[in-house]
């Protein structure tokens, strides 16, 4: 497949480079010293004790020279439209656009790029970290979960699980793939942005009555949200999941959290912003995850 992969950090980087092995692959980055220093010596993964170099193609902009079949984004979500419009050219009537970035919602805006029937949302279990300049470490591996749009088992999801597998991921094809993104949401807009707002660590929401009293509180509305999609969640399976989570990841520290002690700007308004977003769409009440959005905004503007 020719594939570009938006985005050459960590994740990018990771899938990028794997999918090279296998595929004609092009990151596409706007980090221009990144770009020449993957085209030199190539792209180097960490993986489990072992420094493998992938020669994936960098560019710092996409060229309208031939169409991809797929396009990967990987970039921070505040990043996404500005890293569409510069592969445009290279989207063409037969290419699919897939995100597994962090949060909901990220189908708005690829739908304006192209139709919902060649959109591809996910999310993956694999993580990473970047070490040095086109170096990163590949951490843990999982599942690559993936799922149209519009909800069909079309013909190109098994392309694209082939083509995956074959490069080294676990690719597993659901037809309501939104449920697992809002199954990963219900933590991302609970805990990890109660990390950020109180500036803790995950442990400490379930720890403390006070945190763990407004945790419930945002549990619940996105379970509200959620179900009003058809959703189907069970609010006391997900307050066990999302409190043990925080239970056993003492010291352990989220993103959003990270951006916010690092006066960096956060992927909110795809997290918590999506439950809301959503809540309003169909006209139910969030105040408690409204108020979370604000709180986060006002941090990063300190």
């Amino acid at each position: 497949m020719k594939i570009i992969v938006i985005g050459a950090g960590a994740m990018g980087s990771i899938y990028g480079g794997h999918l090279s092995l296998c595929n004609d692959v092009t990151l596409v980055d706007t980090n221009a010293a990144l770009v020449e220093k993957i085209n030199h010596d190539g792209l180097v993964l960490e993986e489990n004790g072992v420094s493998n170099v992938y020669k994936p193609k960098a560019q710092v902009k996409a060229d309208s020279s031939d169409k991809a079949d797929l396009i990967i984004l990987f970039t921070k979500s505040l990043y996404s439209k500005s890293a569409l419009d510069g592969v445009r050219p290279a989207i063409g009537p037969d290419t699919y656009l897939m995100t597994l970035q962090n949060g909901a919602g990220h189908e708005r805006l690829l739908s304006q790029y192209v139709d919902r029937e060649h959109i591809i949302i996910g999310t993956t279990e694999d993580n990473g970290a970047v070490l040095s300049l086109a170096c990163v470490h590949h951490g843990g591996r999982g599942v690559t979960n993936i799922g149209l749009l519009s909800g069909e088992d079309g013909k190109i999801l098994h392309d694209i699980k082939e083509c995956f597998d074959e490069s080294g991921f676990d690719v597993k094809i659901h037809s309501n793939i939104q449920r697992l993104i809002w199954d990963k949401l219900m933590t991302n807009a609970s805990l990890s942005v109660l990390t950020a707002i109180l500036q803790c660590d995950m442990s400490y929401i379930a720890a403390n009555e006070n945190a763990r009293g407004l945790c419930l509180k945002l549990i619940d509305e996105t379970v509200s949200v959620a179900n009003a999609m058809n959703l189907g969640f069970d609010v006391d399976e997900v307050i066990k999941k999302v409190l043990s989570t925080s239970e056993s990841n003492k010291g352990g520290y989220t993103s959003i959290m990270m951006d916010i002690k690092n006066s960096r700007c956060t992927e909110v308004d795809t997290i918590s912003g999506a439950v809301v977003t959503k809540a309003h769409e169909l006209g139910i009440s969030v105040p408690c995850m409204e108020m979370a959005v604000e709180l986060v905004h006002a941090l990063e503007g300190r």
